[in-house]
C-alpha cells in the first residue's frame, strides 16, 4: 500500500460536511427497529436459546454507542437539538453520560494517541492477555460508568482534567439527571413487567454485549502510531456492510479523525479518497483480534 505524505487539507473535504436530519433519522430508525426485532427473539427464545438470542440483542444494543459517537460531534443529524436529544437519550442505556462523553471524546481527538493527554489511553490498552482477558469482559468498564455517576452526586469532576471548570456544573447536572431516570425506568419496568423482564431485555443483554463492543473498541487505536499524524494513529476496518451499518461507519475510524466534520453517511465517500494514503487498515476484526492475542501471547 503507498501512502501520502499528508492528508487532504480540511477545506479540500468540506464538499462531503453534508449532515442531513433524514438520514440520521433513517439509520436511528433501522437501529431502533434491530433492537424491537432483537427483543422480539429474546421473549421467543425457548429454554437455552434465551441466551444467543439475549447475546444478539446484546450487541445492538451496545452499537448505540455508535449513535451517542456520531452525536458528540453533531454529526448524526443536522439539527444541533436532535442531535444532543437523541444523545443523551441512548447514553443512558449503557450507563454512560452524553455531556460528560462528549468532553472525554474531544480530548481524545484533540490529543489522540498523546500518552499524557488522551483519556482513552488511561488505561493504556492492556500488553498481556491476562488484561486483554479483563478488558473484554467489562468490568472496569462498569466500574468506570458508576464511579462517574458517583462522582456526580458528589458534585466534584475534578478526577478528570478534560473537563473544563466552567462547563463541570452542567455536566454534574446531565449526570445527576441521566443517573436518576436510568434508575427510574428500571425500577419502573422491574415493578410492572417484573424483575425477570428487566434481567432479560436489559442487564444480560447488557452484560454479553459490552464485551463484543470492547472488542470492537479496542482495533481503533492499539498498535497505531503515538503522535500526531492522523494518517498513522488511527486505524480504518475493512468489513462487512452489517456491520458499517449497525456501527453507523465508524469502522472508517481514520476518515472520521481526520475530518470529523464529515457526518457518518459520507464517511465511506471519504475513504474512497484517503485509502491509498492511509497507513493503518485492518483486514477484519477477527483476524486482527487473532493475531493480537498471538503478539500478546508471544509478549507474555
Amino acid at each position: 500500500m503507498s501512502m501520502a505524505t499528508a492528508a487532504p487539507k480540511p477545506r479540500e473535504m468540506m464538499h462531503l460536511n453534508t449532515r442531513s436530519d433524514a438520514r440520521g433519522a433513517a439509520r436511528a430508525a433501522i437501529h431502533l427497529g434491530l433492537i424491537l426485532a432483537t427483543g422480539c427473539l429474546v421473549a421467543m427464545a425457548p429454554g437455552v436459546l434465551v441466551l444467543p438470542a439475549m447475546l444478539l440483542a446484546g450487541a445492538v444494543q451496545a452499537a448505540l454507542f455508535a449513535p451517542l459517537h456520531e452525536t458528540c460531534h453533531y454529526t448524526a443529524f443536522r439539527s444541533r437539538r436532535a442531535n444532543a436529544v437523541i444523545g443523551w437519550l441512548v447514553a443512558l442505556t449503557a450507563l454512560r453520560n452524553w455531556h460528560f462523553y462528549q468532553q472525554f471524546h474531544l480530548a481524545h481527538h484533540k490529543h489522540t494517541q498523546d500518552p499524557e493527554h488522551d483519556p482513552e489511553l488511561s488505561p493504556p490498552p492492556p500488553g498481556d492477555l491476562p488484561g486483554y482477558l479483563a478488558r473484554m469482559v467489562g468490568l472496569t468498564y462498569w466500574k468506570a460508568q458508576l464511579t462517574i455517576w458517583a462522582r456526580g452526586w458528589k458534585g466534584d469532576l475534578s478526577a478528570y482534567p478534560f473537563i473544563h471548570p466552567a462547563v463541570a456544573p452542567r455536566v454534574i447536572a446531565s449526570i445527576r439527571a441521566g443517573s436518576a431516570l436510568t434508575v427510574a425506568l428500571a425500577l419502573a419496568a422491574g415493578f410492572a413487567f417484573g424483575w425477570e423482564a428487566v434481567l432479560l431485555f436489559w442487564v444480560g443483554p447488557q452484560l454479553l454485549g459490552q464485551p463484543l463492543l470492547r472488542l470492537y473498541l479496542l482495533t481503533e487505536h492499539t498498535g497505531c502510531t503515538e503522535d500526531a499524524n492522523g494518517l498513522t494513529n488511527t486505524r480504518t476496518m475493512l468489513t462487512i456492510a452489517p456491520v458499517r451499518l449497525l456501527m453507523w461507519e465508524m469502522p472508517f475510524h481514520a476518515e472520521h479523525h481526520l475530518y470529523p466534520f464529515i457526518p457518518f453517511h459520507r464517511l465511506r465517500d471519504a475513504h474512497a479518497l484517503l485509502r491509498d494514503r492511509l497507513g493503518q487498515v485492518g483486514p477484519g476484526y477477527m483476524r486482527w483480534h487473532r493475531d493480537h492475542v498471538r503478539a500478546l501471547r508471544k509478549a507474555g
